[in-house]
């Protein structure tokens, strides 16, 4: 096409320089171009278009063709209504999960949470948990959260080629933090305990059994049904306490329900109460990876 308009520009320019002036050679020569540059004609767009397309698209008859412009990475797609995507990283995770679920199933030790003996009873909250008992017209709760309640450890053998042994692997084991919590029902006053599980005394031997689990960490009084530390309430910390007043307040605990027994116990539940939510997670965290 481009040559035909050369052709007859050429043509034109001779015939107007035969019979006409300068001048008006000129001006012929701007009448032919300006609708040249003013008008494109329509037909030069469609070979374009067209090219595109055939760039893009595999023809009709002459069978596959890898497009210049096709891509041939695979892009994330959408196989559901969730409106979220769904990768190849999605699908792997989703079976890894899957298997991770069944393994912590296997070794799950407890199907449903064990109970606390000497009348407590449990109230949960997701991961919040509260066990309470009346004794002689006294209140006592406890309280505690799993989250992050399992330390961490460092003391992982490994053998000769450098890998971990499944058999010297520690036992998983939740220790919260927990508060105790006696209120008398003739004051307005709850005596609360700060506790907690320093990790040389956990899962302590037949040899150690008169030694304390669990120490004390603070005392302070506190509005009954407080779920917040009341800061303006003078705390009593037990670091720089004497020993004698500090056996009477442990002693004042094990009246009550809250020894030994009871701090076993609690990590029994802490631990199979942690393990369920774990796998609760999983659960969920693989529903979300694959968005049912």
């Amino acid at each position: 096409m481009l040559k035909c308009f050369s052709r007859a520009l050429y043509a034109a320019g001779r015939l107007t320089s035969k019979t006409a002036p300068r001048s008006s050679t000129c001006r012929g020569l701007e009448q032919l171009l300006r609708p040249a540059l003013i008008a494109p004609c329509p037909p030069a767009v469609w070979p374009f278009t067209r090219t595109i397309w055939m760039l893009c698209s595999s023809g009709s008859t002459a069978g596959p063709r890898q497009g210049l412009l096709g891509s041939t990475r695979r892009t994330p797609h959408l196989s559901c209504g969730c409106g979220g995507l769904h990768t190849e990283g999605d699908k792997a995770f989703a079976e890894f999960l899957s298997d991770e679920i069944k393994e912590e199933r296997k070794i799950q030790k407890h199907k449903s949470l064990p109970k606390m003996s000497g009348g407590w009873e449990l109230e949960l909250n997701g991961t919040e948990a509260k066990i309470l008992r009346h004794v002689g017209g006294e209140k006592i709760s406890v309280s505690f959260n799993i989250n992050n309640s399992i330390p961490p450890s460092f003391d992982e053998e490994e053998t000769q080629d450098g890998q971990k042994n499944p058999d010297n692997e520690p036992e998983i084991v939740s220790t919260p933090n927990f508060v105790v919590e006696v209120t008398k029902q003739a004051t307005n006053q709850s005596l609360v305990f700060d506790c907690h599980f320093p990790e040389d005394e956990v899962g302590h031997g037949e040899e150690e059994e008169e030694s304390d689990i669990f120490t004390i960490r603070e005392v302070s009084f506190q509005p009954p049904g407080e779920s917040d530390w009341k800061e303006t309430s003078y705390t009593l910390t037990t670091d720089s306490l004497d020993w004698a007043l500090y056996d009477h307040l442990m002693d004042f605990l094990a009246d009550r329900g809250v020894d030994n027994t009871f701090a076993d116990e609690l990590v029994e539940l802490s631990t199979a109460l942690e393990h369920q939510e774990y796998i609760k997670f999983l659960e969920e965290l693989n529903r979300f990876v694959k968005c049912h």
